[in-house]
C-alpha cells in the first residue's frame, strides 16, 4: 500500500504519522523529551539524543504499526529557527541553540542592528532582529565559543539536520532561511552574501530549496538505522508551525492559521512581502509566497495556571462555568501577558492584568475573562496584520484548544471572523506527509486529505459587546506599562535574577 510518512520534532515532544495516498491517517506515534536550560536565558537540545533519537524511534513505531506500508515519500519538520553547528560529516559540535526562547544573544542583536541599520534590516530581511533571529546567535558563538566556531563546517537547523542525517544533503528550506536574519534577502529569495559574511564570516551556507521539493534520498546507512527503505525521497523540511499551517489548508493569500495551545500562534499567507516592525515577515512554504506570523507568549498556559490556582478542577467544569457567563465576563478585562508578550508588543516585561475584579465575581467569570483576554490578543494581532498590509479573510483553527468549542466560539465573536476547524488536527506531522506527497509528484488534494469538519460563525450580538471592550483592552496595556515594568524588575530582584 502506497503511503507517506511525516515526522515533526517539537520543543517537548515529537510526533509522526503514516498517511495513505488518499489522506487517511493509518498510524500515529509520539515521543516525549526534555529541554536543557544550562544557564539563565539559554535553551538547548542535544541533536543526537533528542532529535535523532525521537525520529528513529517514531519511524520504527510507524513502520511496525503498518507492516504492509510501501513508503513513497517522507517529510520532516522541527522547532525553528535553531542553530546547530556541525562538522563536515554532520556531527554536532555542541547542543543546538533553540529559537526565540533562547535569549543569550541580546548584545549581538543590538550590535548588528546598529551596524546594518534597523530600517535596512526590516526592508531587506523582512523582520527586525530579536531573540528569534539566528544571525546574532552565530556572532555570539564566534565570540564566546571560538573553538566551536572555527570547527564549524555546516549550519543546520532541526529539520535540515534530519535531512542531512538521512540523505547526506546540505540544504535548508527558504522559509527557515528567512528566519536566519539578517543573512537572507527576502525579496530575492536567496542568501544575502554581504550580510552573511558580516554576521558569520567564513561560514558555508546550505543550498536553498522549497519545502515542496525533494532534498535527497535515504542512504544505506540511514536505512539501516531507521528501518526506512533505501532510496526513499525526503523533502527539504521546514519549521513546525508552517508545516502545521499546511496541514490545515492554510496555503492561499488571506488564509490564516490560528493555533490554540500553550501559546497562541498565527500565520497569514501573503502573495507579496509586507515587512512590519511588530510582525515576523518570512517566505512561505509554497514557492512564491510570503507569510506574516504572530505569536502570543501565553494562552493555554494562563488557563492552566487559573485551574491550578483555583483547586485543580477539571477543565470541563471550568468551561461549563464560563459558558454559563455572558460576553464581557460580568465586567472583567484581562491582559494575558503573564510571561511578557511577543507580537505585536515585543515587551518581555509586560505582565498580566485583571481589571474590574470585585468580591462578587465567580470562578467561571474569571476563567471566561482569561479566554476573552486571549481572544482580544488574537484580534490585536489580526489588526496589526492588516496595518502591515495583510488581509485576513479565512481563519482556520488548529491545536488542542479547539476541543470543547467555547474558546473558538469566543475568538470568533471577539474578532467578528468565522473560523473553520479541519477534520484532522494531527498537526505538523500530517502537513509533512502532505508535503512529501506533493514533492514526489502525487498531486494530493488537501481539501480531500483534510476537509473542514466545522465552521463557527460570529454571533453579531456578542461581537457588538466585545467591540465595546476591545478599545479598553488596547488602552489598558499602555495605561499599566510603567507599573508592569517596575513590577517585572521587582520580580527579578525577588528571585535573584
Amino acid at each position: 500500500m502506497r503511503t507517506y510518512l511525516g515526522v515533526d520534532v517539537g520543543t517537548s515532544g515529537s510526533k509522526g504519522v503514516v498517511v495513505s495516498g488518499d489522506g487517511r491517517v493509518l498510524a500515529r506515534a509520539d515521543r516525549s523529551h526534555g529541554t536543557a536550560f544550562p544557564r539563565p536565558g539559554w535553551v538547548e537540545h542535544d541533536a543526537e539524543k533528542v532529535w535523532w533519537a525521537d525520529f528513529t524511534a517514531i519511524v520504527r513505531d510507524l513502520l511496525a504499526a503498518v507492516p504492509d506500508a510501501e513508503p513513497a515519500g517522507l517529510g520532516v519538520s522541527g522547532i525553528g529557527p535553531t542553530l546547530l553547528p556541525a562538522d563536515a560529516d554532520g556531527r554536532p559540535l555542541r547542543p543546538a541553540i533553540l529559537y526565540g526562547v533562547d535569549t543569550r544573544a541580546s548584545a549581538e542583536i543590538e550590535e548588528l542592528t546598529a551596524e546594518l541599520g534597523a530600517d535596512e534590516i526590516l526592508a531587506r530581511a523582512g523582520t527586525a532582529l530579536s531573540s528569534q533571529a539566528v544571525g546574532p546567535k552565530w556572532r555570539w558563538l564566534a565570540r564566546h565559543e571560538p573553538e566551536v566556531y572555527e570547527r564549524t563546517a555546516l549550519f543546520l537547523m532541526c529539520s535540515s539536520y534530519l535531512v542531512h542525517r538521512l540523505t547526506g544533503e546540505y540544504v535548508l528550506d527558504h522559509h527557515s532561511a528567512s528566519q536566519a536574519g539578517p543573512m537572507y534577502d527576502l525579496a530575492t529569495a536567496a542568501w544575502a552574501p554581504d550580510w552573511a559574511a558580516t554576521t558569520a564570516p567564513g561560514l558555508e551556507l546550505p543550498r536553498l530549496l522549497w519545502p515542496t521539493e525533494v532534498a535527497g534520498r535515504v542512504t544505506a546507512a540511514a536505512a539501516a538505522e531507521t528501518g526506512l527503505p533505501e532510496g526513499l525521497p525526503v523533502t527539504a523540511g521546514t519549521v513546525d508551525a508552517w508545516a502545521e499551517a499546511t496541514s490545515a489548508g492554510v496555503t492561499s493569500p488571506g488564509d490564516v492559521m490560528v493555533m490554540y495551545g500553550t501559546t497562541m500562534f498565527l500565520i497569514e499567507v501573503l502573495e507579496s512581502s509586507h515587512p512590519h516592525p511588530a510582525m515576523w515577515t518570512t517566505r512561505g512554504v509554497v514557492p512564491g509566497t510570503y507569510s506574516l506570523a504572530a505569536g502570543m507568549a501565553t494562552s493555554g498556559a494562563v488557563t492552566a495556571w487559573l485551574r491550578d490556582l483555583t483547586g485543580g478542577a477539571p477543565f470541563a467544569d471550568l468551561v461549563a462555568e464560563a459558558a454559563a457567563v455572558g460576553p464581557g465576563s460580568g465586567g472583567l478585562l484581562l491582559l494575558p501577558y503573564f510571561a511578557g508578550e511577543r507580537t505585536p508588543l515585543f515587551d518581555p516585561d509586560a505582565r498580566g492584568v485583571l481589571a474590574g475584579l470585585t468580591t462578587g465575581h465567580t470562578r467561571g467569570e474569571v476563567y471566561r475573562s482569561a479566554l476573552e483576554g486571549i481572544a482580544h490578543g488574537v484580534r490585536h494581532n489580526l489588526e496589526v496584520m492588516r496595518e502591515a498590509g495583510g488581509d485576513p479573510k479565512r481563519l482556520v483553527a488548529v491545536g488542542g484548544g479547539t476541543q470543547g468549542g467555547l474558546w473558538t466560539r469566543i475568538v470568533t465573536d471577539v474578532t467578528g471572523l468565522a473560523q473553520e476547524i479541519p477534520e484532522h488536527t494531527v498537526g505538523a506531522a500530517f502537513g509533512n506527509a502532505y508535503l512529501a506527497a506533493t514533492a514526489t509528484g502525487a498531486e494530493p488534494e488537501l481539501d480531500r486529505w483534510n476537509p473542514i469538519a466545522e465552521r463557527i460563525e460570529p454571533d453579531p450580538a456578542a461581537t457588538e459587546i466585545y467591540d465595546r471592550y476591545h478599545p479598553h483592552y488596547r488602552s489598558l496595556y499602555a495605561a499599566t506599562r510603567e507599573t508592569a515594568h517596575f513590577l517585572a524588575e521587582e520580580q527579578r530582584r525577588a528571585h535573584g535574577a
